[in-house]
């Protein structure tokens, strides 16, 4: 639990941090508009003064247009950087006014020049500024191809108008040279921290969906457990209460017993069940095999278990035993569910390096199979045609360790589970718990 707690606690300060830097770019693109509008487009236009009163109306008029072109600008940012992200289309009727606006920016401009409302320098910077609001958002709403194309054709119809109205060819070098200036500086500054942001925000939903594979994961492991926690035990309860039931029609002392086993069975799969949600059960091999006899043969089936005590059962990794533990609970509740046997002889050997359980009776009928219902591995313990989940989970927790499972008809009216799991995991190393020839 106080893992879980830091881990909640480092995903919301990562989350948290990743949250500044976004606003923190987010307002550092809205103020560009406004930096340049108070510096390099409010210069300019104060020499306005000295030119008379159509050039001060036009020099108002272009600061008052180009403010709330930065006011547009900014309630642009957001959705331009939603779009850039694939998060939603960008609606495109909030570029029109925008774009209207522009034009008329560049009708003041071009006014201001034909009157000579501006000094020689001033027409640069007041072209400097003339089409960064709309671009900052813009660029993020279009590929680089053709912001710049568009951005290209807006340069040639500004200097053209300019040279139309008499701008001398040096001045228009310098209007050129500021639009280009403009134009690479929104590029270079917005789409690269578009793109910055674009891929924190993907590492942060990677990390979301990685967290909720995990829950899932972690919840199907959950429902194997409760499975083959509760799956025998509810078996052996059916069997006792069944047994006690004719016991007592016969009037037999004996009912009273079989009920004190099965409220015994009851008490242990609760605590059981416990122990599951809590994560603390392990399956015990040399516990699992004494209990597996002992529920056969109180259903009347003759049980034989051979190695247990050598080295495939108690010298084998505890890691091993657990696995091989969970193989032979759902071998025998399958067993007592789906078979009608009469033997049923479950073995325990090494061979060439690795830890062999087979667990094989005599209940497979003709034509038995893993999935149809008869012997083993039938049903609803890995049945493919009841949903169950059995055998499916034995495979994934002994395939954690480079092991195998095989089910299936083994003649003469045999059905044999084997599993099969290295003494050393893949890679070489030892399989987890393994002790060395001292320690043992």
């Amino acid at each position: 639990m106080i893992g879980r707690v830091r881990g909640w606690r480092r995903g919301w300060q990562e989350r948290t941090k990743l949250q500044r830097i976004d606003l923190y770019t987010r307002v550092t693109l809205c103020s560009l508009p406004w930096v340049f509008l108070l510096s390099w487009g409010l210069l300019p236009l104060g020499a306005t003064l000295d030119h008379g009163p159509v050039a001060m109306a036009l020099g108002a008029a272009f600061f008052a247009v180009n403010a709330v072109q930065c006011v547009l600008s900014n309630r642009n940012v957001a959705p331009a950087f939603a779009h850039y992200r694939g998060a939603e289309p960008f609606p495109p009727r909030r570029l029109r006014l925008p774009a209207a606006l522009l034009v008329v920016l560049t009708g003041l401009l071009v006014a201001l020049a034909a009157v000579g409302g501006i000094d020689d320098p001033g027409l640069s910077l007041l072209v400097l500024d003339l089409p960064l609001a709309f671009t900052v958002p813009y660029v993020l709403l279009v590929p680089v191809r053709t912001y710049l194309l568009h951005c290209a054709a807006f340069g040639v119809v500004v200097l053209g108008l300019l040279a139309a109205v008499g701008t001398p060819g040096g001045l228009l070098f310098g209007a050129a040279v500021s639009l280009l200036v403009v134009v690479l500086l929104v590029l270079v500054s917005t789409r690269p921290s578009a793109w910055s942001l674009t891929v924190m925000w993907q590492a942060e939903e990677a990390r979301d969906m990685q967290a909720r594979l995990a829950v899932a994961e972690e919840r199907l492991r959950f429902g194997r457990d409760m499975h083959d926690v509760l799956g025998r035990n509810l078996a052996v309860i059916a069997l006792k209460s069944e047994l006690a039931v004719e016991l007592a029609q016969r009037g037999n002392a004996a009912a009273v017993d079989q009920m004190v086993e099965v409220q015994r069975i009851a008490r242990a799969s609760q605590q059981e069940v416990r122990d599951v949600v809590r994560g603390y059960r392990e399956a015990d091999l040399p516990t699992e095999l004494l209990g597996a006899k002992g529920v056969l043969e109180a259903a009347g089936i003759t049980c034989t278990v051979a190695g247990a005590d050598g080295p495939a059962g108690i010298g084998a990794p505890p890691a091993v035993q657990a696995a091989l533990g969970w193989v032979v609970r759902e071998a025998a509740t399958n067993v007592l569910r789906h078979g009608d046997p009469r033997v049923c002889v479950i073995r325990l050997t090494t061979t060439a390096g690795a830890v062999v359980l087979e667990v094989e009776n005599d209940g497979a009928g003709p034509g038995a199979g893993e999935g149809d219902g008869s012997g083993v591995a039938g049903g609803g313990s890995g049945a493919a045609g009841s949903g169950g989940s059995g055998l499916a989970g034995l495979r994934e927790r002994l395939a954690a360790l480079g092991g195998s499972l095989e089910a299936g008809p083994a003649g003469d009216g045999l059905f044999r589970v084997t599993a099969t799991i290295p003494l050393t995991a893949p890679g070489g190393r030892p399989s987890p718990g393994t002790l060395s020839t001292e320690d043992r």
